[in-house]
């Protein structure tokens, strides 16, 4: 997988600051440079399980709070070919805990693959049926490896 540096603005929030120590800015970046494919403008926002819940329930109709969420602007817009991605990455630092603990990873593997997995959301990716999903589960492996952490689905 060949690093190219694309054009990044980024914002990183700490609402919830209880990751803002583990989970640096630099960190973030670094992440989120490594999955990006075209330039981009976008926000990686650390929030507690209650406004997890509250978006959750109000963009996606679903009354909990979930790990990551990602709210893309321009998706499905005709757009400038060298216009950037923009969108928000929200992700529960409650869930995000809960998680890496169930799954036995540590925090930053699956924080790195949280925010790997809402910047392919943002510029496109899915996983809505099985081809969608091999192809995002597989580029997400390689962003990963290429950052030194193990495959996130690995049992």
């Amino acid at each position: 997988m060949s690093a190219k540096n694309h054009k990044l603005a980024l914002s990183v929030q700490y609402p919830d600051p209880r990751l803002q120590q583990s989970l640096t800015r630099q960190k973030v970046r670094r992440w989120v440079q490594a999955a990006l494919l075209a330039p981009a403008e976008l926000t990686v926002r650390f929030v507690d399980a209650e406004e997890g819940r509250v978006l959750n329930r109000e963009y996606r109709a679903k009354d909990y709070a979930t790990n990551v969420l990602t709210f893309a602007y321009n998706e499905g817009e005709q757009i400038e070919p060298d216009a950037p991605t923009q969108a928000d990455i929200v992700l529960c630092t409650d869930v995000l805990e809960k998680e890496a603990l169930q799954q036995k990873k540590t925090l930053e593997e699956h924080a790195a693959h949280l925010i790997v997995h809402g910047v392919l959301h943002a510029q496109g990716y899915d996983h809505h049926d099985e081809v969608e999903a091999e192809e995002m589960e597989q580029l997400e492996r390689d962003i990963l490896e290429a950052l030194g952490y193990p495959d996130p689905y690995a049992a």
